[in-house]
């Protein structure tokens, strides 16, 4: 069968490269994909990913099996829908149930009503307001826009000048706003964060693995949010037992919930997760494979990712394997100045992991005339396996040494707490502790 990748990122280039090792796939196309995804056999397509019709026209067109959604964006703007309408098959949930990701409120509000246990909540849309209830509750506090932000609109604000300026920015300026400007301010959780993932059909639900992303620009977890800097997976800070109880106790709810509530869900729930001294906590919801976990996530998954999502669009029972023998790890490179003022047309040297155990997927890159640059904040990032995290780390850290680039930057703690303390800081009962 032939399959459509919606998307152009890092996360879109893993997702088409393991639908190539599928036996089930002829061709793997990716709309508008990019540059490194050509290395890898997949085949670019020309075409907007909001031009809906375009890329409905080519589906029918190429006689596409069905095609599988990256981007929040695009569901934002309603591409399931839209295809579903055509009479095609996508694997993505609709313009409403991607609410879950694309409404911090509709989020937190679903989780209220259906007891999903959260951090407690506010929603403002006056800039006065908001300010009181800050002043009321005391920092630390976080601040989120309600809307999509890429990954940045969430400000963990430890002074009241830090919380004001992200109050104004988002409500007075209205960034991060696609809408009336709307924040939803959480109270300030500390413990250790996690994702889980879990692949979504109506009532059915699956679970497709574990990941600890690194949000922070910079090391030790310092500087703005940002999309991402690195992964890695598994987490040996969560045990198997953890695992159950968010499945029991967040994903299932969560899956009955958006039924009961009329929109069920249909595609990729990413649970960002916090193990707190009070217990287990949702974050955020996301509506597809996070970026950059899923570079690391499709090396995990043991099992056929295109006969995964092909027997869960035709109701059948998916086989879902995990190897339990490797980690793996993966990190971002960006461009100097981001997440807020990334360099643009940066320079990128040819780049070869022929011997050195390391992947590279692409997510901002672009070729002129005969040099590659950079086209995005971060550019691209680079995977290890090992037997053990450490090892997986020494390898990726060993090829950026060996293959530097200008310009950028790069986080050099990926992976480092859960190697130092991951291990030393459990109970009898394989769950972690606090100090």
């Amino acid at each position: 069968m032939k399959l459509l990748v919606i998307g152009s990122g890092g996360r879109e280039h893993a997702i088409a490269k393991k639908f190539t090792e599928s036996p089930l796939v002829k061709t793997v196309f990716c709309a508008k994909g990019n540059i490194g995804m050509i290395q890898d056999g997949i085949q670019l397509v020309d075409i907007a990913e909001n031009d809906h019709d375009s890329l409905i026209q080519f589906v029918k067109a190429e006689q596409i099996a069905w095609t599988f959604v990256g981007p929040e964006l695009s569901l934002f703007e309603g591409i399931t829908d839209a295809f579903e309408t055509a009479g095609l098959k996508i694997f993505g949930p609709s313009k409403k149930a991607a609410d879950l990701e694309c409404s911090k409120q509709f989020a937190k509000d679903l989780m209220k009503k259906y007891a999903i246990p959260t951090a407690s909540y506010k929603t403002f849309e006056e800039y006065k307001l908001a300010v009181s209830y800050v002043e009321s509750k005391g920092v630390p506090i976080v601040i989120k826009a309600d809307g999509l932000a890429a990954g940045k609109g969430v400000i963990i604000a430890v002074t009241m000048k830090e919380a004001t300026d992200a109050l104004r920015h988002m409500l007075l300026e209205g960034k991060y706003a696609t809408g009336k400007p709307k924040v939803v301010i959480e109270e300030y959780l500390e413990g250790e964060e996690f994702s889980l993932f879990a692949l979504v059909n109506g009532s059915n639900y699956y679970y497709a693995g574990v990941a600890q992303d690194h949000k922070r620009a910079y090391d030790g977890d310092e500087g703005p949010n940002t999309g991402g800097m690195g992964a890695y997976s598994p987490v040996p800070q969560v045990s198997k037992e953890r695992i159950q109880e968010v499945m029991e106790t967040v994903i299932k709810p969560t899956v009955n919930a958006m039924v009961a509530e009329g929109c069920p869900f249909k595609g990729v729930i990413y649970a960002g997760l916090m193990m707190t001294n009070k217990g287990l906590k949702v974050i955020e919801y996301n509506a597809r494979f996070g970026d950059p976990e899923t570079q690391v996530l499709m090396h995990q998954l043991a099992s056929d990712l295109a006969q995964i999502i092909d027997d869960i669009l035709n109701e059948k029972t998916p086989l879902i394997k995990m190897h339990t023998d490797r980690y793996t790890l993966g990190i971002v490179v960006s461009a100097e100045g981001y997440p807020e003022f990334p360099m643009s047309n940066i320079s990128i040297p040819q780049m070869t992991t022929k011997g050195t155990g390391c992947n590279i997927y692409v997510a901002g890159m672009k070729k002129v005339e005969t040099n590659l640059v950079s086209s995005g904040g971060r550019i691209l990032l680079v995977e290890a396996q090992g037997t053990t995290l450490q090892e997986a780390q020494k390898k990726a850290y060993r090829y950026l040494e060996d293959n530097p680039i200008c310009h950028t930057y790069y986080r050099m703690d990926i992976g480092e707490k859960a190697i130092q303390f991951g291990e030393n800081k459990k109970d009898p009962k394989n769950k972690v502790l606090f100090n």
